[in-house]
């Protein structure tokens, strides 16, 4: 029987441990983690997602409140227009980030970022552009295009100097998306990405699927699909499934199938390097599987997975788009904030509105209120030990890193008792 240790993942002179961990937003996927990841000899994703919000936090600066500071004067507006990112600062914020990160990358492995094109800033062109390249210019390994179709993307950087050197690759959920991402990119830049991940309907976040249909999909026979367009087509670029995979096993099942490499993150949220707050990865390890759902209450359009108990659902808190309005269109609108204007209206002077519809994805990613999840998270109890005192101990990157590596079938190793 086979194991993920068994199988190395080739992109262009790189050999790596075919073990890709995703970007999880909002600092989920810490810097730290996906250090950790590369030095491991895998592929370790960092977020641009609130990407002021990030260095604000890591370094002290002051983009969130200077923001405030100086659009405070519209907050009682839905129309957000006017809330334009700085486009500078947008820059200047991603190559902090970026750049101190590839910094402090130690080992064989690399370090990606995930960009969501969902990420729309009130400017959707030019804050992707602004996004990509400076990511390019604080020297990323590579990029993973995400939450979107992203059929602008290479255009947006293909006259960059680190084009042809930066690993850039696309997330999709379908044969007919990837095959929409080909013709519009690959035409016009005469360049292939150099990975494809195809995600399945069991993974975290925001899905590719419809909330009452995801299930009707496998990963598996998605995965198949596309190896066979891709074979009649001619075309080598390297499969990266995602979404379920829970165990080396599962991982090796799939290498053995012809995947390059497998992306997985879920197991990662209850690590100590990962972002979250330690009350939080104890909410993870209790869950149970009836507390893992699939909603519709994003502002971005597409379903999301998460734990049902989380504070980010029936919240009535205030939209914030004046600091950070990162799902703000490019009309300056926002679905939670027409939704919060909406119930606000129908409640007596000073009644706080619950919305249920939808949720303040900026706030509550920020706060750590919006538990997104892969389906398997309520297994994530059989992956621990649990104390004298209830809680489970917390693994590190390391130890669920090497379990995924070395482990075979359903087999999952525990840390020691000591």
């Amino acid at each position: 029987m086979k194991c993920v240790d068994d199988f190395r993942l080739r992109l262009g002179s790189h050999e790596l441990v075919p073990i890709v961990v995703g970007g999880m937003g909002v600092d989920i996927s810490t810097s730290t983690l996906a250090v950790e990841v590369a030095r491991l000899g895998g592929i370790g994703h960092i977020s641009d997602a609130m990407v002021h919000t990030v260095t604000d936090r890591r370094f002290h600066t002051h983009y969130v409140k200077d923001r405030l500071k100086r659009y405070k004067f519209n907050v009682g507006n839905l129309d957000k227009s006017v809330a334009q990112f700085d486009l500078g600062l947008l820059a200047e914020a991603t190559r902090l980030h970026i750049g101190s990160t590839m910094e402090a990358k130690r080992g064989s492995g690399l370090v990606f970022m995930n960009c969501m094109e969902k990420l729309t800033m009130n400017n959707p062109r030019e804050t992707l552009r602004v996004r990509l390249r400076s990511a390019m210019d604080a020297g990323i390994d590579g990029i993973t295009l995400a939450a979107g179709l992203h059929l602008s993307s290479f255009a947006l950087i293909q006259d960059h100097p680190r084009f042809h050197d930066v690993k850039l690759g696309i997330i999709v959920s379908s044969l007919r998306a990837l095959q929409l991402f080909l013709k519009k990119n690959a035409r016009g830049s005469g360049r292939l990405p150099d990975y494809i991940v195809v995600e399945g309907p069991l993974a975290g976040g925001h899905l590719g699927f419809g909330e009452e249909d995801w299930m009707k999909y496998d990963l598996a026979t998605i995965l198949v699909e596309i190896q066979d367009w891709l074979h009649a087509e001619k075309l080598d670029i390297p499969l990266i499934p995602a979404g379920g995979i829970f165990t080396g096993g599962d991982a090796a099942k799939f290498l053995e199938q012809g995947a390059a490499a497998v992306q997985v993150a879920t197991r990662f949220t209850v690590t100590r390097e990962c972002g979250l707050p330690d009350d939080v990865k104890q909410a993870y390890f209790r869950a149970n599987e009836d507390q893992v759902v699939v909603n519709n209450v994003s502002p971005t359009g597409y379903p999301m997975r998460m734990l049902k108990g989380c504070p980010a659902l029936g919240s009535g808190v205030r939209p914030n788009c004046e600091a950070f309005g990162y799902l703000l269109d490019a009309s300056g609108h926002c679905q939670y904030a027409e939704a919060w204007e909406r119930e606000k209206a129908k409640l007596p002077e000073g009644e706080k509105p619950k919305i249920w519809d939808k949720t303040c994805l900026c706030t509550h990613m920020r706060n750590f209120h919006c538990w997104t999840c892969g389906h398997f998270a309520w297994r994530l109890k059989e992956t621990s030990l649990r104390e004298s005192d209830g809680n489970y101990r917390l693994l590190s990157v390391e130890h669920v890193f090497h379990d995924y590596q070395y482990s075979v079938g359903e087999q999952i190793e525990l840390p020691s008792r000591d």
